[in-house]
């Protein structure tokens, strides 16, 4: 008899571990709470309008090669990928703007616009950029991170000390680029890490090589279009995934979990994998005795942001707008300092604008524009709707200077998405849309474990454990998770 797996959650991560899971032989069930698969990665239709729901970057994609190649599939057997030309836009001001176009030497050329000698220069920091590329995204996040030996080869500890793990991002980069705009440039991906770029490790450059060397795509139809892709391979590789199954409580008998209860009904289980929020899990299905962490642990973790997202159906095109558009018309400083350093609504917010019915006219109706706006905020904000069409209004007033018309009027759909409704939907700690900071004390090891320390058959796998937050990590967190499973726990001959 194969052993009975239950995961939890049908998002990336656990669609990943399931997925792993059932093609080495075991008898697969996802749990899932809401009405559709993908977690954060759900969409929603409205009158014509597609919405993606969460992610809208299609960064590394070999990541998501490697992933489908475990299976004998490749992303194009699900999906279609387009390459985005520019990658995307930053605006300044009102009639200040600079397109990021796709390609090494053609970045080099704005770059060199921008500083004298920053072409050279740009290139020698891809060069250090893509070391860590290598080692971190092909060595160091498939690490299980469960123990110190993991990580004590002495090749290892010389990555280390090349991966740049004890200088902050923002001295790193200013070894290379002195104008303002380049350094905003280059520190935006930072942002969504959890920390600001002085306390950020600058291993993380690692994502700028994948922004500019690898490319920024686009899976026609939107980003739910993985998710589906997934999910049929999950089902084809025999996993059942029941929607609507909200778990309440995990029983464990003589330290192991045997049991799942929803509310429709109870599932026995030989390994339980959690690819639901980390936090809730171990704190609310569980009872006290059997939790990782307490409540204090909890409390002393530095979280990654969280979002205020607007959707927006418009029924009229937009102009000036690129498919993804970065507003860096505000002191990035003050609006990080909002974030991670005094906590609070921010008082001149940077904010993106992702406009997916430039790159493809199925999202929308025909002459209509479909519209993602999203505030990076500090996590565990109250969200009222008040304070909700205050920024509303704030960014759309920025968002009409730059386009040169009015856009408010023509809004035919709207809704808003902030901290309550990422509590609501997948009880995210704290309201938090990106899970924990990438700090160096909260990198690897130091993560909350992959295996419970209490219970001998529950794992958990997301953006809240190794190897962090993100579409190409939670994909694979499930295929490390997957892997331990196997180990502990037999597979397929």
């Amino acid at each position: 008899m194969s052993k009975r797996v239950i995961v939890i959650g049908a998002g990336f991560a656990g669609l990943s571990a399931a997925t792993s899971l059932a093609d080495k032989g075991f008898e697969v069930t996802i749990l899932e709470k809401n009405s559709q698969a993908g977690g954060r990665a759900r969409m929603f239709e409205q009158d014509g309008f597609v919405f993606d729901m969460g992610p809208s970057w299609y960064w590394m994609p070999d990541v998501f090669e490697t992933y489908f190649g475990h299976f004998g599939k490749k992303p194009s057997d699900y999906y279609k990928l387009v390459r985005l030309d520019p990658s995307y836009t930053v605006v300044f001001g009102a009639n200040d703007a600079v397109d990021l176009p796709a390609g090494v030497e053609n970045i080099q050329a704005v770059f060199e616009q921008m500083e004298p000698g920053a072409s050279r220069r740009l290139l020698e920091f891809l060069e250090q950029a893509a070391y860590k590329y290598d080692v971190g995204i092909n060595q160091f996040v498939w690490k299980p991170s469960r123990r110190v030996s993991e990580f004590m080869s002495l090749k290892l500890l010389q990555d280390v000390m090349r991966l740049d793990v004890f200088q902050s991002f923002a001295s790193h980069i200013r070894k290379y680029f002195t104008n303002e705009r380049l350094l905003q440039l280059m520190e935006f991906p930072i942002l969504f890490l959890g920390a600001t770029p002085a306390n950020t490790p600058a291993m993380y450059s690692l994502m700028n090589y994948a922004e500019i060397s690898m490319g920024t795509w686009y899976p026609m139809g939107g980003m739910h279009e993985i998710v589906k892709a997934m999910a049929k391979l999950a089902e084809e590789k025999g996993v059942k995934i029941l929607l609507n199954h909200p778990v309440k409580q995990i029983s464990v008998t003589n330290g192991s979990a045997n049991k799942v209860e929803t509310y429709q009904g109870t599932f026995e289980a030989d390994v339980v994998v959690a690819g639901a929020d980390y936090q809730h899990v171990d704190s609310k299905l569980l009872t006290p005795e059997y939790r990782n962490y307490d409540d204090r642990y909890w409390k002393s973790r530095v979280m990654a942001p969280s979002s205020l997202l607007f959707y927006l159906g418009v029924d009229r095109r937009v102009p000036r707008l690129q498919h993804h558009n970065l507003f860096f018309d505000e002191d990035f400083g003050l609006h990080a300092h909002e974030i991670y350093e005094k906590p609070q609504w921010p008082t001149k917010p940077l904010f993106y604008v992702s406009a997916p019915s430039k790159t493809d006219p199925g999202v929308a109706p025909a002459g209509m524009e479909n519209l993602f706006i999203l505030i990076p905020v500090a996590p565990d904000l109250n969200d009222p709707e008040e304070t909700r069409e205050y920024y509303y209004n704030l960014v759309m007033d920025r968002l009409e200077a730059y386009v040169g018309e009015t856009i408010r009027d023509h809004v035919v759909f709207k809704r808003s998405y902030a901290h309550s409704n990422f509590i609501a939907d997948y009880h995210a700690f704290r309201g938090n849309a990106y899970g924990l900071a990438n700090t160096l004390r909260q990198t690897a090891i130091l993560k909350p474990g992959l295996k419970s320390k209490r219970v001998d058959n529950l794992f958990y796998t997301g953006q809240l454990t190794v190897p962090g937050p993100g579409v190409p990590p939670s994909l694979i967190s499930g295929l490390v998770v997957a892997d331990e499973v196997t180990k502990e726990f037999g597979q397929r001959a």
